[in-house]
């Protein structure tokens, strides 16, 4: 599909650019560039996951449609995989951050609250509207307070009645503790700030201040962290991972990475139950909870459609040192082991395989040899790809790739009795058996139609033409003919002369050697010259 040729591409070019310019960054610096990289495979996998969801809205194929949207669930769990991953291990988000780049992942990946948002605002009356609590809870449970505020002001609005606990509940909402990035605040100061307001929730909850409405009284359990008032809202928040975030949220928000899979653990049992078994999602993103990096680049080797994502994003770990201790699983490198595989993967496929070179030239222990094996294989259909291939394996050094490619065109050539084109490739794998071969199929050319094809390529062999002797002939020979030609004879009747006396002329060429000396018997004096010049007798 073009779309997942653009993923392929795209990250091709982020994954060599880290591995040029990673290493010359100081340490901090670095740390921020490979967050950065790691956002730039999140947005190519969002911008693949778009486009194949607008493919899927626009295809009335039905099973085209099936097979878009097959790709955008893939698409969207490498994400949101992915983005855990960034935060837990690119970042390393700390006690604090975390919880908010928690949120973020959430608000991102997990309940798309946007339609139902417009739904409501745009009627008549939003606080009347059916779905107009669904949102407000929604966005209480991802802890977006502002905009939960916002709507909860319009039923202030809509019901003077209620405008005395909207207020309370507008202002706990407004004073709720959140760790901020780059906050000064330790986190001792934020828990005890947390702790303050967590007990004045306590007692408006106790005091009975929201009894008289059922939705603002499930808020402020929601706010106190009540795991079964949060529980309820199980169908607005779709999945355990949602769950967990509210739940730290309300109950823990600075908590630290490595508590995490406790929580993460107990979050699962409690949302699915005793009646649901976890997916391979659901392991796969518990796994990350539980800071199992091996488990993880496992499981997702098992649970996706190829060797893409496991290989970015193992390769993006291992620039953050974090997999030397993994690396006895796979008896050697983990990294260029799943490197390997993708790249090959890639050489199987007829426009996708240039990029596989590049994986290979980075896998510092196999990647060469993994290189001359595909290469050898790669069908040289056209000129064309042969060349490409060609510059490959000279930029490389690869000489004996190179042979075998020259000589295979060069053979490939004859047969199809393009003559100049087989000499061409014999000169460049430096076949000397060859060229002679191709020189002969030349000069009987010559004989039978009494001209040279491809003049411009013998005219230029150049230093080339001392490959064999037969070759040498063949362009002396060639140029003995164009100083003829310009009415040089002193000079043409020399070289004649040179190569009879050379012995590099095929015996079958001795007697078109002889005729082309009658013309310059006509020429006395060039010849009697030539002659005497080379200390032969002369014979007239």
């Amino acid at each position: 599909m073009e779309t997942l040729r653009k993923l392929f591409n795209e990250s091709h070019g982020i994954f060599v650019g880290l591995q040029r310019c990673e290493e010359e960054r100081a340490a901090r610096a670095r740390n921020a560039q490979l967050v950065q990289v790691s956002k730039n495979y999140r947005s190519v996998i969002r911008a693949c996951m778009e486009d194949m969801h607008q493919a899927a809205i626009s295809t009335r194929d039905s099973a085209l449609h099936s097979q878009y949207s097959i790709q955008v669930s893939i698409l969207s769990a490498m994400e949101l995989i992915w983005n855990l991953c960034e935060i837990l291990f690119v970042e390393a988000a700390p006690a604090g951050p975390l919880l908010l780049r928690l949120l973020d992942w959430v608000q991102l990946h997990i309940c798309d609250v946007d339609n139902m948002v417009r739904e409501v605002l745009s009627s008549e009356n939003p606080s009347k509207h059916k779905l107009f609590w669904n949102v407000v809870d929604i966005f209480v449970l991802q802890g977006r307070m502002d905009e939960a505020r916002h709507l909860l002001s319009k039923e202030a609005i809509a019901n003077p009645t209620s405008m005395k606990m909207y207020k309370i509940l507008d202002d706990l909402m407004k004073k709720m503790p959140v760790p901020t990035l780059g906050n000064t605040q330790t986190l001792t100061e934020m828990e005890l700030k947390w702790q303050h307001w967590h007990e004045e929730c306590q007692r408006y909850l106790q005091d009975g201040t929201f009894a008289s409405n059922s939705h603002m009284e499930s808020i402020c359990k929601i706010l106190l962290g009540d795991e079964n008032a949060i529980l309820e809202k199980k169908e607005l928040m779709t999945t355990w991972y949602h769950f967990l975030v509210t739940r730290l949220l309300y109950s823990h928000p600075t908590v630290k990475p490595m508590e995490l899979r406790f929580y993460a653990q107990s979050s699962m049992d409690m949302f699915l139950g005793e009646e649901s078994s976890p997916e391979p999602l659901d392991t796969i993103l518990m796994a990350a909870f539980e800071f199992e990096l091996h488990q993880v680049i496992k499981e997702c080797s098992v649970a996706l459609s190829n060797w893409w994502f496991v290989a970015h994003l193992t390769d993006l770990l291992d620039h953050c040192k974090l997999l030397q201790s993994h690396n006895l699983y796979f008896g050697s490198n983990m990294r260029e082991f799943l490197l390997l595989e993708y790249a090959s993967g890639l050489f199987s496929h007829h426009s996708l395989w240039q990029l596989g070179v590049d994986y290979f030239d980075h896998c510092p222990e196999y990647g060469r040899v993994y290189l001359e094996l595909h290469i050898e294989r790669i069908p040289l259909n056209t000129e064309q790809k042969a060349l490409k291939v060609l510059r490959i394996c000279e930029q490389r050094q690869m000489h004996e790739q190179v042979r075998s490619i020259c000589k295979i065109m060069a053979m490939k050539a004859l047969r199809n009795n393009r003559l100049g084109s087989a000499l061409s490739w014999s000169i460049r794998a430096k076949d000397a058996a060859f060229a002679t071969l191709i020189s002969d199929r030349f000069l009987k050319d010559y004989c039978e139609r009494g001209c040279f094809s491809d003049l411009d390529l013998i005219d230029n062999l150049g230093p080339s033409m001392l490959l064999s002797d037969r070759l040498t002939f063949l362009g002396k020979y060639r140029e003995f003919h164009r100083l003829y030609g310009e009415k040089r004879f002193s000079e043409a009747a020399r070289l004649l002369l040179m190569l009879m006396t050379a012995h590099i002329a095929p015996c079958s060429f001795w007697m078109t050697l002889l005729t082309d000396a009658l013309p310059l018997l006509e020429q006395k004096e060039a010849l009697i010259l030539t002659l005497s010049t080379m200390n032969c007798p002369v014979i007239l």
